[in-house]
C-alpha cells in the first residue's frame, strides 16, 4: 500500500506512532523552496560530488568486523576519559585574544569570537540515537551542563543525523532566546520540538546571515541526511564559514573529501581554526566522512595551501561509530600534522583554548588508548619511483 493510499485517519494513527525524535518532513513553503534549490534534483538533495549516500561493500561482513570482539574493545579507551575539570570558571573569564574555543566532544563546540558566542552541533544527550535504551553511548560525560554553559548568540547545526542533532539538547536550548542556523529543511525539525519559526534561519548552501557583527555561510560538504525510517534526502547537510571582523572559523559538519575546499578557502579564508571531522571514517564508507589525512588536506586546502591557523580535530572520542580503534584519529592527526609542520590543538573535552595563544598538544589519550596496530607513519605507501628519480641505492 502506498502512502497516498492509506486512509487519513489510519495516517493520523500512524505519525501519533512515529517517535519525536524522528522529527518532522518538510511540508508547504518550506518543501517549495527546497524543490527550488539549485542543490535539488531528482526527488533528492545532492551532493557537490557523486557520493554514495550508503556503505558499500558487504553490510554481513561489516557486523562482523564491527562486533567482533577483539576489535569492539580496540574501539573503547581502557578507562575514564580526562574531561577538563575546570571549564566553567575557565568560561566565565573573557578570551584574551577575542577568539577562544571550547571542544566539548565529537563535533560540539562553543567558539568565542568578536564578542559573541556560537555552539556548534550541541549534543548533550546521553546516546546518538532515537530512542535512550539503545544505540552508541556516550564514552564521556558532558564537560559542564547546558545551563552552566551560559548564553550564546547562535545555535548552528551541520546536518540532522542523531550525533549532530541532538532532541532533548535541542528542547533545551529552545527554552533560551538563541537563534538556530541550519541546513534548508533541518527547520522542520526544530519546530516539531517546540522552536519558534521567527528564531529558525534556513540556509542553502552559499547563503548567508548576520548574527550581531558576525556573518554566517552555509557552504558545501559532501555527506547525506535523514533520521527516519525513510531517508528521503530531504534535508541539506552543510559545512560553516563564520566571519567576525577579526577571525574567520571553519567547521566542516560532516564531509568526505572534495576539492571544494579550496574553493572555500579562496572566497572566504583564510581562517584562525579549522574545526574537522576525522573520526569515524571507514573503508565502507569513504565518500562521506574523511581520513585524519584527508583532513588535513582539507584543511590546508581551505588556507590556500600552506600551513596557517589551528586545526581542530572533531568527530572524535566521544562515540564509539566506526571499526577504527578509539585512539587513531588523534595519533595519525598527530603524526600526519607534523609532518606538514601544521598546529593542531588537542584539547581535552571541555578545555577551552585561544589559537592565538598557548595550545593544548598533549597527547593525552595515550594513557588510555591501547596500542594502535597501524601508526599513520607506517601506514604510508611509498609512491612508485618515476624516470630519472634516484633510488635508495642513489643510482638512477
Amino acid at each position: 500500500m502506498t502512502g497516498s493510499g492509506v486512509p487519513p485517519q489510519l495516517r493520523h494513527r500512524l505519525r501519533a506512532l512515529r517517535p519525536a525524535a524522528f522529527g518532522a518532513d518538510a511540508t508547504g513553503e518550506r518543501m517549495e523552496r527546497i524543490r527550488r534549490s539549485p542543490n535539488f534534483a531528482d526527488g533528492t538533495f545532492q551532493n557537490p560530488v557523486g557520493t554514495r549516500h550508503r556503505p558499500s561493500g558487504s553490510t554481513l561482513e561489516f557486523a562482523k568486523v564491527y562486533f567482533e570482539k577483539e576489535s569492539r574493545a580496540r574501539r573503547a579507551p581502557t578507562g575514564g576519559v580526562p574531561v577538563h575539570p575546570t571549564t566553567v570558571a575557565d568560561l566565565a573569564r573573557p578570551a584574551a585574544t577575542g577568539l577562544r574555543i571550547t571542544w566539548m566532544g565529537h563535533s560540539s563546540v562553543l567558539a568565542e569570537t568578536d564578542g559573541h558566542r556560537i555552539l556548534f552541533d550541541p549534543v548533550w544527550g546521553a546516546r546518538c540515537s532515537p530512542f535512550s535504551f539503545a544505540g552508541p553511548k556516550r564514552l564521556h560525560p558532558v564537560p559542564l551542563s547546558l545551563a552552566a554553559l551560559g548564553p550564546v548568540d547562535a545555535v548552528v547545526i551541520s546536518h540532522d543525523h542523531y550525533d549532530h542533532l541532538d532532541l532533548p539538547s535541542i528542547r533545551a536550548l529552545a527554552a533560551s532566546d538563541t537563534l538556530f542556523v541550519v541546513p534548508l529543511g533541518v527547520g522542520a525539525h526544530l519546530e516539531h520540538w517546540g522552536v519558534p519559526a521567527s528564531r529558525v534561519r534556513e540556509l542553502d548552501w552559499n547563503e548567508s546571515t548576520e548574527v550581531g557583527d558576525l556573518r554566517l555561510t552555509a557552504t558545501p560538504a559532501r555527506h547525506f541526511c535523514g533520521r527516519g525510517l525513510r531517508n528521503q534526502q530531504h534535508t541539506l547537510w552543510a559545512s560553516w564559514v563564520v566571519t567576525g571582523p577579526e577571525h574567520r572559523l571553519f567547521h566542516s559538519g560532516d564531509t568526505g573529501y572534495f576539492e571544494g575546499f579550496r574553493d572555500i578557502g579562496a572566497e572566504h579564508g583564510p581562517f584562525d581554526v579549522t574545526m574537522i571531522q576525522l573520526g569515524a571514517y571507514s573503508e565502507y564508507w569513504p565518500d562521506i566522512h574523511m581520513t585524519p589525512q584527508e583532513a588535513l588536506r582539507a584543511h590546508l586546502d581551505l588556507q590556500s595551501g600552506a600551513p596557517h591557523g589551528v586545526l581542530l580535530p572533531i568527530h572524535w572520542g566521544t562515540f564509539n561509530l566506526a571499526p577504527h580503534p578509539w585512539a587513531e584519529p588523534a595519533e595519525w592527526t598527530k603524526d600526519a600534522a607534523e609532518a606538514a609542520g601544521q598546529a593542531v590543538a588537542f584539547p581535552h573535552p571541555g578545555e577551552p583554548f585561544e589559537p592565538a595563544a598557548r595550545l593544548p598538544v598533549e597527547p593525552w589519550w595515550r594513557a588510555i588508548s591501547r596500542p594502535i596496530a597501524r601508526p599513520w607513519r607506517a601506514a604510508e605507501v611509498p609512491a612508485e619511483p618515476r624516470s630519472g628519480d634516484l633510488d635508495l641505492a642513489g643510482e638512477r
